[in-house]
């Protein structure tokens, strides 16, 4: 997968998609609008993370080129890229169970904590993309 060179763009399905961990320096988009939604992004090699109205919803460390990022009341899915393993975090409902998938393969069950954030560690390297999905249980 491709970096996101504009930083955070509106895909014709209505998923967005942003990042872009090959930038050397720190670079953010603010006020994005898709959607009725206000988005915010700061991504680099070492971290990426995204807000939407304010709130957290998703952060990498390294920095991560992310597509086709899909959020539904039952979870959230996408496509992410990566030139080095990386521990991606995701803002999801408080004290909930979610079914996580990587690649196709089912990793398991796992709950989020009090703040609803819920991590996985992905094993990552330049042109091999990691499909995620994560559904409420």
């Amino acid at each position: 997968m491709a970096v996101i060179e504009e930083l955070i763009r509106t895909e014709g399905d209505g998923s967005i998609s942003f990042g872009n961990h090959a930038l050397a320096e720190k670079a953010k988009k603010e006020d994005y609008e898709s959607a009725g939604d206000i988005y915010k992004v700061k991504t680099y090699g070492a971290m990426t993370k995204l807000e939407k109205n304010g709130m957290f919803l998703y952060e990498s460390v390294p920095g991560t080129s992310v597509s086709n990022f899909n959020e539904t009341e039952n979870g959230v899915s996408f496509t992410v890229s990566g030139s080095e393993d990386a521990q991606i975090t995701v803002g999801l409902q408080d004290d909930s169970e979610y079914d996580v998938s990587v690649g196709g393969s089912d990793i398991g069950r796992m709950k989020t904590n009090m703040g609803g954030k819920l991590v996985v560690s992905l094993e990552l390297s330049d042109g091999a993309d990691q499909e995620v999905r994560i559904v409420k249980a």
